[in-house]
């Protein structure tokens, strides 16, 4: 059996709803959080200002015929899970999909990006 306690990258396996999601490549997520914006004024800083961002999981799809591309696009509150080859499983729930997909068919790709308010790495 191969050693893989020092894989990083490489592979993802990515269910929406419990429905598999072929991946292509390009797999990325930033988990909810806040973002900080640094308040200046013309005396000092005067502190920061904090204001909720949303978790995405985005990924390069493969179409096939087990799902259509219509399906991905009409996913709101969904479940989007994903084991990646470092060990992390990433979960967002209540996610909708925020882009349109346009498929290359030379390849038979198209990105999918999901956001929400409750993205969390484990």
């Amino acid at each position: 059996m191969a050693d893989t306690s020092r894989r990083l990258a490489g592979t993802a396996y990515v269910t929406a709803d419990g429905v598999s999601i072929m991946v292509a490549g390009q797999f990325q997520y930033r988990p909810s959080g806040v973002e900080r914006t640094t308040l200046s004024g013309m005396d000092g800083v005067h502190g920061y200002s904090e204001k909720p961002v949303p978790g995405f999981i985005s990924i390069q799809v493969r179409d096939n015929s087990g799902v259509t591309v219509e399906y991905f696009n009409g996913l709101t509150n969904t479940t989007v899970s994903a084991e990646l080859a470092n060990g992390k499983t990433i979960v967002g729930t209540g996610m909708w999909a925020v882009n349109t997909q346009d498929v290359n068919s030379e390849d038979a790709t198209f990105t999918l990006r999901f956001e929400s308010d409750s993205v969390k790495e484990y």
